[in-house]
């Protein structure tokens, strides 16, 4: 029997894991995109070949169904699902800070559900995603998300009471190093370089950087010593964002990231 998968939110993230499923084994076919605008679901369907529906038929369809929506629409949507869905219908809730049992809660009795806080870098199949199984979810419920998730990426099994600390960290962190990649490319045109020329330096120092940190397996405080000649130009740099309090900063920022994705939940 063919599985059938129903992706209710075709935004870039929707597009992102339904782009990384045709590429690994996935048929057009087995795939349903749905979204509430009309132009949407028609580029998914010209771009890609899947097919198309609205929310109900899509539900009554899939063998598995991924909730992407933003979470202020998820209200809407569960009932749609919940009057929809066969017995025995695995729902995946990709929506910041929703909970399984909110979920649960709306869908008929016996559903099994699973969390997942996914990121943007599965764009480029470089994805990391925290997979959480709900009260009705077995194993092999998870292994199959898992499964789903790594055709864009890497994908983690966490208790789901560390969820939120996830979103604020791997979620939102893309966001982080993009603004610090910012930061530094202005920098570097505030010392006199072209924006290209900085750019491009910027770019691949931030990527080699992380190849490094994850081919050699090392501590990033022994990189960052390696690179930090006493008295040097790096101690130099590192001293003035420690008068700044980055770090601290950052810490910061990501308990609020953190608390904002408690607060979805209500």
């Amino acid at each position: 029997m063919t599985e059938t998968l129903a992706v209710v939110g075709a935004g870039v993230m929707g597009e992102n894991l339904i782009a990384g499923l045709l590429r690994a084994t996935w048929d057009p076919h087995q795939i349903i995109a749905v979204d509430r605008y009309p132009a949407r679901t028609k580029h998914m369907a010209d771009k890609y070949g899947v097919q198309i529906s609205d929310v109900r038929q899509a539900a009554q369809t899939a063998d598995t169904v991924l909730i992407m929506v933003k979470p202020q629409d998820v209200g809407a949507v569960l009932p749609q699902i919940a009057g929809a869905i066969k017995p025995g219908t695995l729902v995946v809730s990709l929506c910041a800070g929703i909970t399984t049992s909110r979920v649960e809660q709306a869908m008929p009795e016996h559903t099994p559900v699973v969390r997942v806080m996914p990121n943007t870098p599965a764009q480029v199949d470089e994805g990391m995603a925290a997979v959480s199984a709900g009260s009705n979810a077995t194993d092999e419920h998870v292994a199959k998300v898992c499964s789903l998730l790594e055709a864009v990426g890497k994908a983690i099994v966490v208790p789901e009471e560390y969820q939120d600390a996830v979103t604020a960290i791997s979620g939102s962190g893309p966001a982080y190093l993009f603004f610090v990649v910012e930061a530094m490319i202005d920098a570097g045109v505030m010392l006199g370089l072209p924006r290209t020329i900085s750019t491009e330096l910027v770019t691949q120092t931030m990527f080699g950087s992380a190849k490094l940190l994850v081919e050699s397996g090392e501590h990033p405080t022994v990189l960052r010593e390696r690179v930090t000649s006493p008295g040097g130009t790096t101690a130099a740099a590192l001293r003035r964002l420690e008068e700044h309090r980055v770090k601290a900063a950052f810490m910061q920022a990501m308990e609020a990231a953190r608390d904002r994705s408690s607060e979805l939940a209500d």
